[in-house]
C-alpha cells in the first residue's frame, strides 16, 4: 500500500500576484470503522471480536475522563493526545477573571503522533495517483467542458463535487464558483453555508426550460 495524492496550487497571498507554488494532498483510501479494527486486532491476536470491542469502548471512556480533567493521554506507539482551550469572543487583559472564565470553552483535542507511529508511516513509498494533474494545469475552459460532462449525468453540484471534477483545491474552488456566478453560470439554489449549484439556463447543456430556481 502507498499514499496516493495529488498537487495543488496554493492560494495567492493578499496582494501578491506571482506564483505562489504548488503542494500536495492526500487522496485518502476511504475510512476504517472500528467493526473493521475489531477484526483486524482479532485476525492478530487471541482476542475475539467482542474482547476487542469491549477494550476499545473502555479505553475511549477512559481517555475522555482523564482529557476532561486536563489529563494528557500517551498511548504507546499511536501517540500523545491532550485537551485544547479556546475562547467564544475575543478576552482582553482588563477584563475581570469571572469574565474571562466564561469566555472560555473545550476548542478540542489535540494529538501528536508517537515516534513509533511516524516511523511506520515513513518507512512506505509515496506514489503520485496516475491521470491526475494539480490545479493549475486546468483552464477556464477546460473547466467549463468539465462541468457540462458533470452536468449531462446530474441535476446539482456541491463544492465538494466540483473540486472532485475539476481537481481543485478547497480555496481555488471557490474562487472559480464565484466567478461562475458572477458570469451566470452557475446559480445556488440553497443557502450561503449550504450552497448548492445548478446551471443557469443556457450553460452546460441545460436549456431555458429544465431548470426551476427555488
Amino acid at each position: 500500500m502507498a499514499i496516493n495524492f495529488e498537487w495543488y496550487k496554493n492560494p495567492p497571498k493578499a496582494g501578491e500576484e506571482e506564483d505562489q507554488g504548488i503542494h500536495p494532498r492526500i487522496v485518502y483510501n476511504g475510512k476504517i470503522t472500528t467493526a473493521e479494527l475489531c477484526k483486524r486486532v482479532h485476525q492478530m491476536s487471541s482476542l475475539t471480536v467482542g474482547d476487542v470491542r469491549s477494550a476499545i469502548d473502555t479505553l475511549a471512556r477512559i481517555c475522555g475522563s482523564e482529557l476532561a480533567e486536563g489529563t494528557e493521554v500517551h498511548i504507546e506507539g499511536l501517540g500523545y493526545f491532550a485537551p485544547v482551550l479556546g475562547t467564544t469572543e475575543r478576552v482582553t487583559t482588563d477584563m475581570s477573571l469571572s469574565r474571562r472564565v466564561r469566555k472560555m470553552r473545550l476548542k478540542g483535542v489535540k494529538f501528536r503522533p508517537d515516534a513509533q507511529l511516524k516511523e511506520r508511516l515513513v518507512s512506505h513509498h509515496v506514489l503520485n495517483m496516475k491521470g491526475l494533474r494539480h490545479s493549475a494545469s486546468f483552464s477556464e475552459i477546460e473547466i467549463d467542458i468539465r462541468l457540462k460532462e458533470y452536468f449531462a449525468t446530474h441535476d446539482i453540484m456541491f463544492r465538494t463535487d466540483f473540486e472532485r471534477v475539476a481537481h481543485l483545491s478547497r480555496a481555488t474552488a471557490n474562487r472559480h464558483l464565484r466567478r461562475l456566478q458572477e458570469e451566470g453560470k452557475l446559480h445556488n439554489i440553497g443557502t450561503l453555508h449550504r450552497p448548492v449549484y445548478v446551471p443557469v439556463p443556457g450553460f452546460y447543456g441545460r436549456s431555458h426550460a429544465s431548470v426551476r430556481y427555488r
